[in-house]
């Protein structure tokens, strides 16, 4: 397995199995000529993309930048093979180099795949919350 960072769009597309839905063009294009938005994708020995875990770096006057996990994916056929542990650990190692002071993400507390494949890849559960959202 390897894992590298995703610039392209056909790249994107190519692994389009990974997300919820189907990547939108604009979207795509907007989230990786942001420098502080990064797509990192795991891929086989055959070159097929087989998860892919997005960050976005986030600053406040405060606190510095820290990367938040936007959403990890790892094809059914990759799963149980430390496959999103990897790609979590990847983008950790990004988000220090970086310079970010730490890395966050929210999950379903029901979701026993991600926290346990959060918690292999070090993460340390902080507290429970309650989010809330606002659809436009």
């Amino acid at each position: 397995m390897r894992i590298e960072r995703v610039t392209a769009e056909a790249e994107v597309h190519r692994a389009a199995d990974l997300f919820d839905t189907p990547p939108l063009e604009a979207a795509t294009r907007r989230f990786l000529t942001d420098p502080t938005h990064h797509l990192l994708l795991a891929y086989d020995d055959a070159d097929r993309p087989i998860g892919m875990v997005t960050g976005v770096e986030t600053t406040h006057p405060d606190k510095g930048t820290e990367m938040f996990l936007y959403e990890l994916g790892v094809a059914p056929v990759a799963r149980l093979q430390g496959v999103g542990a990897a790609l979590v650990e990847a983008l950790a190692t990004l988000a220090r180099e970086k310079g970010c002071y730490g890395m966050w993400v929210a999950t379903d507390a029901d979701n026993e795949a991600a926290l346990a494949t959060y918690r292999r890849a070090g993460a340390a559960e902080e507290m429970s919350f309650t989010m809330l959202s606002w659809n436009f």
